[in-house]
C-alpha cells in the first residue's frame, strides 16, 4: 500500500458572521496516498472547495481555520509561515480552479502569466530559460503550436485550451499534489473527455497526487482511486470508488447515485433527492441530512452519527448501515 502524501486530521473551518460562528468544514479526515487520486463528490454548498481552499490556506475573510491539522508528508501546512507557505503552493501543491476565464488575467498573455507562476519557484532562470520552459510546459498538455499560444490572450483561447493553460500553469513547477476543483466545469464532453485523459497522463508520467473535486459522478467513476461523500461539511460516506457504486452505504449517496442516468437501466423518470443543501448557519438537529433523507428515523433527528467503519475500508455516517443493496430510495418512498 502507498504511503499517504497528504493527510487532514479534525480539520475545522469557520466565519464570523452576525448569526454566529459558521462550520464550512467541520471536523474532516482524509487522506491521499502518494500518486493516486481522492475523489470529493457533493451537491453545490457542501464544503467542497472551501475544504480545498483550508488546505491551500487560501481561505477568504473572515474565514479561518480553527481546529485539525495538515500534513503534507508529515509537515502541518497550518504551522508554517507565509513565506514558507507561499513556497509550498505551485511548488509542492497546484491548484486548477473551475474555471479558467476567471483565473487568468485577461489583460496578460498566456506565456507572461505562465512566467509569472514559474519565477516564484526558479528565481535563478533568466528570462530566456523561463520562456523556454513554459512553452515546454504547454506542449506537455498538448496545446498545439505552443510557441504561438504563448503570445496569445486568454480570450484568444477556446475554453478546453484555458484549462489546458490552468494545468499547464499548476504543473510548471511538478508538485506532488495536484488540487483540481470542478476541472470540466462548462467545457462539453468531448473536450471533458480529452482534460481528463490529459489529467490521467500526467499523473502516470509524474506520480503526483490528485484530489478532485466535483459533482459529476461520471467523472469519478472515470478517475478516482478513492472517493469522500460530502455534505454539510462534513464526510458522509468514504470508500473505494468500486466500494461507494457497488455498494453505496449512506442515504445521500443513493441519491446521487439515484439522479445519474445508466445505460444498463430503463426508468421513466430519474430520482431526486428532495430540498436542499442546509446553509452552515441553520444545520438540523441530528444527522444533517435527515430532513431529506426517505429513511430517517427517530434518532436521526437526535444525534449527529459519527463516521464510522461498515466494512474494511468503508465508512458512512448513518445509523442505519450497514444497508443492503436491494435498498433503493422507491423503496422508501
Amino acid at each position: 500500500m502507498q504511503p499517504d502524501l497528504l493527510r487532514i486530521e479534525g480539520l475545522r473551518t469557520v466565519f464570523k458572521t452576525s448569526s454566529g460562528l459558521v462550520r464550512a468544514v467541520d471536523g474532516i479526515d482524509l487522506s491521499v496516498p502518494r500518486g493516486r487520486t481522492l475523489g470529493i463528490v457533493g451537491e453545490s454548498g457542501c464544503g467542497k472547495s472551501m475544504l480545498s481552499l483550508s488546505i491551500m490556506r487560501l481561505v477568504p475573510p473572515p474565514g479561518r481555520t480553527v481546529e485539525g491539522r495538515v500534513l503534507l508528508e508529515g509537515r502541518n501546512l497550518l504551522e508554517l509561515s507565509t513565506a514558507e507557505m507561499r513556497q509550498v503552493r505551485g511548488g509542492q501543491i497546484a491548484m486548477i480552479f473551475q474555471e479558467p476565464m476567471t483565473s487568468l488575467n485577461p489583460v496578460h498573455s498566456v506565456g507572461r502569466q505562465l512566467i509569472e507562476a514559474m519565477q516564484v519557484h526558479s528565481p535563478g532562470l533568466g528570462a530566456s530559460a523561463l520562456k523556454d520552459k513554459a512553452i515546454a510546459a504547454l506542449k506537455r498538455v498538448r496545446i498545439p503550436s505552443p510557441e504561438r499560444r504563448f503570445e496569445e490572450y486568454p480570450h484568444q483561447l477556446s475554453g478546453g485550451m484555458r484549462q489546458r493553460v490552468m494545468i499547464a500553469m499548476a504543473l510548471a513547477c511538478e508538485p506532488r499534489l495536484l488540487i483540481a476543483d470542478e476541472p470540466t466545469t462548462a467545457l462539453d464532453v468531448t473536450v471533458q473527455a480529452q482534460i481528463l485523459d490529459l489529467l490521467r497522463e500526467l499523473q502516470s508520467e509524474t506520480g503526483m497526487s490528485i484530489i478532485l473535486i466535483t459533482h459529476d459522478l461520471g467523472v469519478v467513476a472515470e478517475m478516482a482511486d478513492e472517493v469522500a461523500v460530502m455534505y454539510a461539511g462534513k464526510v458522509a460516506e468514504r470508500a473505494s470508488a468500486r466500494a461507494l457504486f457497488e455498494d453505496p452505504q449512506h442515504p445521500y449517496t443513493l441519491g446521487l447515485l439515484g439522479s445519474v442516468p445508466r445505460l444498463d437501466e430503463e426508468r421513466e423518470r430519474l430520482l431526486a433527492i428532495d430540498g436542499a443543501v442546509p446553509p452552515p448557519f441553520a444545520f438540523p438537529e441530528g444527522c444533517r441530512f435527515n430532513p431529506r433523507c426517505p429513511f430517517a428515523i427517530a434518532p436521526c433527528r437526535a444525534e449527529l452519527p459519527p463516521l464510522r467503519e461498515i466494512t474494511p475500508g468503508h465508512q458512512a455516517a448513518c445509523i442505519r448501515a450497514p444497508v443492503e443493496n436491494a435498498l433503493s430510495l422507491e423503496s422508501a418512498a
